[in-house]
């Protein structure tokens, strides 16, 4: 059997997998869907994140900005986080776009982790590292030839910003989780 072939069947069982598996124990299993107001609160916070990461380099007029967005209780505080997934020219290239990972800090947030080139789905696994719930993105293009899944381990104060480097992990094999953001999902206009 061609090695590209096993690749691309390994390929499949992961995808089949990520979708079919229910996430084990945990407090994950929760709406992911935003209400109004962490909606507003969340698309607030965004274009102000937006323009201020832009700055004068670039016009946001007439751009399409959208994002995907998931809450999740992370650290199993009793708190959820938010998962961002921006898509538009600015935050996306052949590598993929840019997912932001939002702690709650009074009515808005402060950004985690700002994690480039990824691509959907999101998951959060099971598995957790200094607290927080280890989450697994697809890293594909931008010359990573032969697409994968990596897991990005909480350090303490962030996660990874780039899921093709170290100190992010290609997955070699399924670890149990739950996809939050996945490419069927709603996307939101930011502007």
């Amino acid at each position: 059997m061609p090695r590209s072939f096993r690749r691309f069947c390994l390929m499949i069982v992961v995808i089949l997998a990520t979708f079919l598996t229910p996430l084990g124990a945990g407090c994950l299993s929760q709406q992911h869907r935003p209400g109004s107001k962490q909606e507003d609160s969340i698309r607030k916070f965004l274009r102000k994140f937006v323009r201020d990461s832009a700055g004068t380099q670039y016009s946001h007029e007439g751009v399409k900005e959208e994002y995907f967005s998931a809450f999740v209780d992370l650290n199993d505080d009793g708190t959820q986080e938010a998962i961002v997934y921006l898509i538009s020219d600015w935050w996306c290239g052949s590598g993929g776009c840019t997912t932001l990972i939002l702690a709650p800090e009074g009515s808005s947030y402060r950004v985690v982790t700002k994690t480039t080139i990824t691509h959907l789905p999101i998951r959060v696994l099971s598995t957790k590292s200094n607290g927080w719930h280890d989450l697994a993105v697809w890293v594909q293009g931008g010359g990573i030839v032969h697409a994968y899944e990596a897991k990005l381990s909480f350090n303490g104060k962030t996660y990874p910003s780039n899921p093709s480097m170290p100190p992010a992990r290609r997955l070699t094999k399924h670890v149990p989780g739950e996809v939050v953001v996945y490419p069927q999902g709603e996307r939101r206009p930011l502007n």
